[in-house]
């Protein structure tokens, strides 16, 4: 569906960020800075859904705030825009956590999807998108 360049990630590529609850950024590793295409600076303080692609339905982030809210885990296939305006596809986990401060946050770990995954996650969201329509 996308017009933009994909970057597909390398077999060893980690991307981690950690939001406060509200999904603010306050960390991001140096893998999530490179594919996203956004220096540590651009990113922090700012709001995770700043590499939401346009492609993702609402339903699957209801999904994942759905989830982590209630203290569970969530795991699932999420298409993220570049800033470029490219994409690129990962398999995510997110965790609910507390810092050391006592405050409530979510860290996020994702790495590349095969191809199968990615188009099982396409078809469904195809239909997710025809629903919010």
């Amino acid at each position: 569906m996308s017009i933009g360049k994909e970057t597909v990630l390398d077999k060893n590529a980690f991307l981690v960020s950690e939001t406060d609850a509200r999904g603010i950024i306050r960390f991001a590793n140096d893998d999530f800075c490179k594919v996203a295409e956004y220096s540590l600076n651009e990113l922090l303080g700012q709001p995770h859904s700043m590499v939401r692609h346009k492609d993702m339905p609402k339903k699957a982030f209801k999904s994942l705030w759905d989830t982590v809210q209630k203290g569970e885990i969530w795991t699932g296939y999420v298409k993220n825009a570049t800033k470029s305006g490219g994409y690129y596809w990962v398999f995510a986990t997110v965790y609910p956590f507390e810092s050391s401060d006592g405050s409530k946050g979510y860290l996020s770990c994702r790495k590349r999807a095969n191809l199968e995954e990615i188009q099982k996650a396409e078809n469904l969201y195809d239909i997710w998108r025809k629903e919010e329509n």
